[in-house]
C-alpha cells in the first residue's frame, strides 16, 4: 500500500456470519451485501477495502471454525471482483484467523486489535498475540502487512500510550499502527494522533471517526484512514455504503493530496 498517498481504506462491515448469534441463515445474502459495499467503495475511488465480521455480536475473543470458513468464502468473493488492496479484521482479536484468511484469499493486510499488551474489554481481558502471530508469519511467509491498534477502541488501557506504541512496533513487529477514538465512529484524539506520528517509526493509521469535516485537520498527522461509519447511508454504521458520501470523501482527499507539499 502506498502510504505516501495517504490512502482511504473503506470498511465492509459483514452481516452476521454462520456461527454467530444473530445469523439469519442465508450466507448468499451476506456475500451479496459485502460485494455491494466493496464494489461501491472501489467505484467511489477508495484506495483499499477492509472486511470485518462487524455483525457477529456478542464477539468471542477467538472465532470458531464455522466463522473462519464463512469469512473466507465472503472475502474470496470480494477478492475475485475488487482489484484494490484487501484487508481482514477478525473480531474480537483473532489475528491468527485473520492472517490465515488473508493468506488463503491473497489479501494484502490484516488489522489486529490487541497485538501487544493487555486490553480490558466487554469480552473480558484480552492479551496480545504478537508471539503467536509472528510464528504463523514465519510458517506461512507472505507480503501481508500487520496493522496493529494502540489503545484499541471499546477498551480500557493501563499501559502508557507512548510505551504501547514502542512495544507494538519494536516488540510486536507491527508494520503500521492504528489510533482510534473510544468507540466505533468516534473521532480520534488529535493530540494522541500527533504524538503517535512523532514517535512511531512505522505508518500511523486513523482507525475510527474520520469524516468529511475532520479529514483536513487529521491529514498531516496520519498516513492512512480507515473509514466506516461516515460513508454509510445517512452516516449510520448499520446501513450500506453510500456512493455519494464515499465519493465526496475521495474528492476531498484528492484535493488534500494536491495541496500537500
Amino acid at each position: 500500500m502506498d502510504f505516501e498517498r495517504k490512502p482511504l481504506i473503506g470498511m465492509v462491515h459483514l452481516k452476521p456470519l454462520p456461527g454467530s448469534y444473530l445469523y439469519e441463515g442465508n450466507l448468499d445474502a451476506v456475500i451479496e451485501s459485502a460485494l455491494r459495499d466493496a464494489r461501491t467503495l472501489e467505484k467511489a475511488g477508495f484506495d483499499a477495502v477492509m472486511v470485518e465480521n462487524f455483525g457477529d455480536v456478542p464477539f468471542p475473543k477467538v472465532v470458531d471454525k464455522t466463522t473462519v470458513a464463512a469469512f473466507t468464502a465472503v472475502t474470496k468473493a470480494i477478492r475475485d471482483e475488487v482489484s484494490v488492496p484487501l484487508g481482514i479484521n477478525v473480531l474480537r482479536n483473532d489475528g491468527i484467523a485473520a492472517y490465515s484468511i488473508a493468506y488463503a484469499v491473497k489479501a494484502d493486510f490484516i488489522r489486529v486489535n490487541v497485538l501487544s499488551g493487555v486490553a480490558y474489554t466487554d469480552q473480558g481481558v484480552i492479551e496480545g498475540i504478537a508471539h503467536e502471530l509472528a510464528r504463523l508469519r514465519k510458517l506461512l511467509p507472505s507480503k501481508i502487512k500487520v496493522f496493529a491498534d494502540v489503545h484499541v477502541k471499546h477498551a480500557v488501557h493501563f499501559f502508557d500510550f507512548e510505551d504501547a506504541i514502542r512495544d507494538t512496533v519494536e516488540r510486536g513487529l507491527a508494520d503500521a499502527i492504528v489510533v482510534s477514538g473510544r468507540a466505533t465512529g468516534k473521532p480520534v484524539d488529535v493530540e494522541k494522533l500527533a504524538l503517535a506520528k512523532r514517535i512511531s517509526p512505522v505508518p500511523v493509521v486513523v482507525g475510527s471517526g474520520t469524516s468529511y469535516d475532520n479529514l483536513p485537520g487529521l491529514w498531516k498527522y496520519a498516513d492512512a484512514f480507515i473509514v466506516g461509519t461516515w460513508i454509510k447511508r445517512d452516516g449510520k454504521v448499520e446501513n450500506e455504503v453510500s456512493l455519494e458520501r464515499a465519493g465526496k470523501l475521495v474528492e476531498l482527499a484528492n484535493k488534500l493530496r494536491k495541496a500537500s507539499p
